[in-house]
């Protein structure tokens, strides 16, 4: 398989980051407040990517910081065989929609808005994107993020629109 391990890893670090993703401007209550506060820190997942022609080990970490007002501020960097890549983002939980949105800006081509809804004490994110990758190859990028507790999983699969083949990954973060 012809696949860029590049456009695939920046499909992965897209999805992390529109977890946290520059939101509009929010009035949360105290307890979006807290919910979005409890995931400051430092974070660090690995994981394998699967799909390939090898599958591939990497590691990713983040910041999340506290923002202005309600929101959290996030910065993080994923690595894959030499490769670096980066993403910088604001989530906040928006009142007149009940939900919480992020958006992401990163040292590729990617970016997107993300939509997250409350399920008792976490945040589950959905997101699915077609793009061109660098090389204006047909990808569809789908994605679940899940904010929980003292943990942040990311479940990740990239399919080739073309050929149909899919990479996946499931990356579990822990807090450093």
């Amino acid at each position: 398989m012809n696949k860029s391990i590049s456009s695939v890893l920046t499909a992965m670090l897209m999805a992390l980051s529109l977890a946290f993703g520059a939101a509009t401007p929010s009035f949360a209550g105290p307890a979006e407040t807290a919910l979005l506060e409890s995931f400051v820190g430092s974070w660090r997942g690995e994981s394998v990517l699967t799909g390939g022609e090898e599958d591939e080990d990497f590691t990713c970490r983040m910041t999340v910081a506290k923002g202005t007002g309600a929101k959290i501020n996030f910065a993080g960097r994923c690595s894959l065989i030499g490769m670096n890549l980066a993403v910088n983002g604001t989530i906040a939980y928006i009142d007149a929609s009940r939900r919480y949105e992020g958006a992401m800006t990163s040292n590729t081509a990617y970016s997107g808005i993300a939509v997250g809804q409350r399920q008792g004490d976490s945040i589950r994110f959905t997101f699915s994107k077609r793009n061109l990758d660098e090389s204006g190859r047909d990808l569809t990028i789908g994605s679940n993020i899940i904010l929980q507790g003292d943990s942040i999983v990311v479940e990740f699969e990239v399919t080739f629109n073309e050929s149909g083949d899919k990479m996946n990954a499931y990356v579990p973060f822990e807090r450093r």
